[in-house]
């Protein structure tokens, strides 16, 4: 019947005029292993009284949360500040995936990316398949903790989200990594890069 609530919805995703648009460089590509492309998305997260925006790195392959902040506003600074964090604790992909949000096509946040010499990829406009792992998280994100929640503030929120991307990497299994966890996915690699 097509039937939907009509109210304002958030628009995460807006464009600016002037910024460069990269071309999506993960259509067929196996991405197999860890490091080797990460993603990132802006979220809206209701509260009780009004709402905050969640934003977050993650590996493509293992689906491991790398970075993430819960802010008042979508300004590129708090965007900058999660891909600094997840390069700085985990290194650098060869390909990072965003959407084409004023965040992401910034001077600011795409210099970021080309200075560390990490290639950019763009989703197309309206093809919510090309970055559909943070899609998930979203889904995962909401359902299993904000929508069971009504936060009272900020500060609430920012627990109880890191407490549940906690969950998310440590216990929280998928059946696309074979019932292992986002940390297990991920860092069960790690000692054989080293011997290297």
């Amino acid at each position: 019947m097509r039937i939907e609530a009509i109210y304002r919805r958030p628009n995460t995703s807006k464009p600016a005029s002037g910024h460069k648009i990269h071309p999506y460089l993960l259509r067929g590509l196996t991405v197999d292993r860890p490091d080797q492309a990460w993603a990132m998305d802006i979220s809206y997260i209701p509260m009780k009284r009004g709402f905050v925006y969640l934003a977050a790195v993650i590996d493509w392959h293992t689906r491991r949360v790398l970075a993430w902040r819960v802010s008042i506003t979508m300004a590129v600074d708090f965007c900058l500040e999660v891909v600094e964090e997840a390069i700085v604790l985990h290194g650098k992909p060869e390909i990072f995936n965003i959407d084409q949000g004023s965040q992401f096509t910034s001077a600011a946040f795409t210099g970021l990316l080309a200075d560390n010499g990490i290639a950019i990829s763009m989703d197309g406009k309206g093809a919510w398949r090309d970055n559909v792992f943070v899609d998930r998280l979203w889904r995962s994100v909401k359902y299993e903790e904000v929508y069971l929640k009504a936060y009272d503030s900020v500060a609430e929120a920012r627990a109880s989200i890191g407490r549940y991307l906690e969950f998310y990497n440590r216990k929280r299994p998928h059946s696309s990594l074979g019932a292992r966890t986002p940390d297990q996915a991920y860092f069960d690699r790690q000692p054989q890069a080293l011997a290297a």
